[in-house]
C-alpha cells in the first residue's frame, strides 16, 4: 500500500505497571498536535466495516485502545500529489499509534478482534447538523479500489 500526502502515524507509549497500564494518546505539547474539538470512542465488533467516510472540514486523530482494527484510507483529494492512493494499517494492541487523517481522505476500518474500541480526538466538535462535513460511502458499492474481503497469503 501505499503513501497518502499529510496522513501520520505516530507510535505511541504503553507504560505499564503492576496497577496496570497508561495509554497515551494525544497532548497539547506534541509537535503533531494541530487543535481540539472534541473526544469520543467508537466500539467496532468482529468483521463489522464502518466506512467510507469523506469529511469536508474535520481532520481526525484514530487510536485503536483496545483490540485490533484494519484501517484504510483514500486519498480523494483533487489538489493532492497521492491522490487515488490508498493505505491500509491494522492499529491497536499489536501496533500501538496515532494515525491523523486530514480532511478529504476518505476513511473506513474493520473489526479484527471480537471488539475494537478506538478514540477518535478530532481537531473541531461534530456538529449534528453539519450533514454536509461528513460524505458517507457504501463500503461495497463505490469507486474506491478496496475489497473488504480478508487476504491470506
Amino acid at each position: 500500500m501505499s503513501h497518502i500526502e499529510g496522513v501520520n502515524v505516530v507510535k505511541l507509549r504503553k507504560i505499564p505497571d503492576e496497577r496496570g497500564t497508561i495509554y497515551h494518546m494525544l497532548r497539547s505539547s506534541d509537535a503533531h498536535f494541530t487543535k481540539f474539538g472534541e473526544i469520543y470512542f467508537s466500539k467496532i465488533y468482529k468483521g463489522a466495516i464502518k466506512g467510507w467516510h469523506i469529511h469536508q472540514r474535520v481532520s481526525l486523530n484514530y487510536c485503536v485502545v483496545d483490540g485490533m482494527v484494519k484501517l484504510v484510507l483514500f486519498d480523494t483529494r483533487d489538489d493532492s500529489p497521492t491522490k487515488g492512493n490508498l493505505m491500509e494499517l491494522f492499529i491497536g494492541d499489536d501496533n500501538y499509534c496515532l494515525v491523523q487523517i486530514p480532511v478529504g481522505v476518505a476513511n473506513g476500518h474493520k473489526g479484527i478482534t471480537e471488539t475494537a474500541l478506538l478514540a477518535n480526538a478530532p481537531d473541531i466538535p461534530h456538529d449534528k447538523g453539519g450533514e454536509n462535513e461528513m460524505l458517507k460511502i457504501d463500503p461495497y458499492e463505490n469507486d474506491i479500489p478496496y475489497t473488504w474481503d480478508r487476504v491470506d497469503s
